[in-house]
């Protein structure tokens, strides 16, 4: 059985913002799928923003087989105690030898932790999916990656980014928009595998994200208004609860096997668990 940390990118606000939207904490929705790709893991869900010691009482990060870290509504150029906490909980878990993962969120910190840097992402953000990534020569044979295409589209919701990876880094695909769109960081004894979209987000879940996120997604003329946020939202909770009901849909918003199939779609936190976790568990077994 796998024990991992699971570190809710939000602070209280947010938190209570994303519950507001999905009914659950977006670390909630983490441990489930990662419950989902490896059934018996047991999950401790921590909230790093809200105070220094992170960790449960008694608890050290040799206690855990892996850290995963998930998005949030912060950013990293805007300091505070809620980030300057996070990049500590990243900077100790890595430095422990303990593998950690992250999408969005996690990422960027990851990559400030280990010398890179994070802020908006100069050619604007990716609201619905990440279209169109490509694998680099590094990343096609990755482990991060097995079972991708050399092309593929991903879940995305992000303003932010790395926007110069740290370097000790290689960089394992990306796209038009951004070219750090999954990585690998390694920072002293630790690893860090990530990707800037989202592999957690189920359809329903990026439509409640989308909603959330309205006025962004409006501001930066990814779609034309309000309704028309909600219009698309309808139009990914309908496929997510019937697939093969909604071939127009499907059609109309490009959604093939990489976005329609789980195990796909989580590919990288399959390979995450698989790959980098398991054997550190059996080494040390």
């Amino acid at each position: 059985m796998l024990h991992l940390l699971v570190a809710d990118g939000n602070d209280r606000e947010g938190r209570a913002s994303h519950v507001a939207g999905t009914g659950v904490t977006s670390a909630e929705a983490y441990a489930a799928t990662l419950c989902q790709l490896a059934p018996g893991t047991a999950c401790t869900l921590i909230n790093p923003a809200d105070a220094d010691e992170a960790l449960p009482s008694g608890t050290a990060f040799s206690d855990y087989d892996g850290l995963v870290v998930t998005g949030s509504t912060l950013h990293v150029r805007d300091g505070g105690d809620a980030v300057r906490r996070q990049i500590d909980l990243m900077r100790h878990a890595l430095e422990s030898g303990l593998p950690v993962f992250g999408s969005c969120w996690g990422v960027q910190v990851a990559a400030v932790v280990a010398g890179g840097e994070a802020g908006p992402n100069p050619k604007g953000p990716e609201y619905g999916f990440s279209r169109d990534l490509v694998l680099t020569e590094a990343g096609r044979t990755h482990p991060l990656l097995m079972g991708r295409g050399r092309r593929f589209d991903a879940p995305a919701m992000h303003l932010d980014a790395v926007v110069a990876p740290p370097p000790q880094a290689t960089v394992l695909a990306g796209n038009g928009l951004l070219s750090v769109q999954a990585i690998e960081i390694v920072h002293g004894p630790g690893v860090f595998w990530g990707t800037q979209y989202h592999p957690e987000l189920d359809l329903d879940a990026l439509a409640a994200m989308l909603r959330l996120s309205a006025e962004d997604v409006v501001e930066a003329g990814a779609l034309p208004d309000r309704a028309a946020v909600e219009a698309y939202a309808a139009d990914l909770c309908a496929i997510h609860a019937a697939p093969q009901a909604h071939p127009e849909l499907v059609a109309r918003h490009r959604l093939g096997p990489d976005l329609l199939e789980p195990v796909r779609r989580r590919a990288e936190i399959g390979n995450f668990l698989e790959h980098l976790v398991r054997p550190r568990v059996e080494a040390a077994a």
